[in-house]
């Protein structure tokens, strides 16, 4: 697992399966407008977007996985 933010954009991503090649994500949902998660071909998680993270993350997460 390995989980990343990005500052400029506020959004974090946790993989669940890292790295994630490319073609590997066959499906993108949309849990709501700041959760999206992604499955590969056989419905296996491989991540989690979470957008406006500093707004439902802990800031001391978010610092840390900066700093990776």
């Amino acid at each position: 697992m390995k989980f990343e933010y990005d500052k400029e954009v506020d959004a974090a991503y946790i993989y669940l399966e890292y790295p994630i090649k490319d073609g590997e994500v066959k499906k993108t949902i949309e849990l709501n407008e700041d959760i999206i998660v992604d499955f590969d071909e056989k419905g296996k998680l491989l991540g989690v977007e979470i957008l406006n993270a500093s707004k439902v993350l802990n800031k001391k997460t978010l610092l840390q996985a900066q700093a990776s």
